[in-house]
């Protein structure tokens, strides 16, 4: 599958804006570990681009649909990243897939922090101190799981403040790929 084409799965599937550019964000966030760790870029992107494609039209199967249509549309790598992302008890037994844990939560409570922002944008979010003071308000982005955000940085072996700023810096440079698509 090409990225037009997932774009285009995305476009068709998923209704909502808000979760159009948190699939936007994962997607990029995700290419950027590709690229630190020499990973396949594509292979990255797609998994983050389509991982919640059923979550709007069937919340209650989430990812199981989509699971169902990407087999054999996607590596089955990618495929089971996409499932066990959703569902705790499924190891996540490579790399893409504890990848896919880790920037997923993350980019949804940095889409917040941006939003909050004057000029509603990535590249306003300047210091790590005032991150860190929203992370600790479980009040702001109370979707977010923290918990989940913080081990899956640990499974990845990276330095939480590490990680929040590296996935920060790839939505800074593609800000308007993940705002307008």
């Amino acid at each position: 599958m090409t990225r037009e084409e997932a774009r285009a799965l995305l476009s068709g599937w998923v209704q909502s804006e808000n979760l159009r550019r948190h699939m936007r964000a994962v997607a990029v966030g995700m290419e950027a570990y590709a690229r630190k760790w020499g990973e396949d870029p594509d292979l990255y992107y797609l998994t983050g681009l389509l991982h919640d494609l059923d979550y709007e039209r069937f919340p209650e199967e989430h990812p199981d649909r989509a699971v169902a249509f990407l087999r054999g549309r996607l590596p089955e790598e990618a495929v089971e990243a996409i499932w066990a992302h959703a569902r705790p008890e499924r190891p996540k037994k490579t790399l893409l897939a504890r990848t896919l844990v880790a920037v997923d939560e993350l980019t949804g409570f940095l889409i917040a922090v941006a939003l909050v922002q004057p000029g509603k944008s990535f590249r306003e979010i300047t210091k790590w101190k005032s991150i860190r003071k929203k992370w600790k308000d479980k009040a702001f982005a109370r979707g977010v799981n923290r918990e989940e955000v913080e081990e899956a940085a640990r499974a990845l072996d990276v330095d939480f403040q590490e990680h929040v700023l590296f996935v920060l810096e790839a939505l800074k440079a593609r800000e308007e790929e993940v705002w307008g698509g």
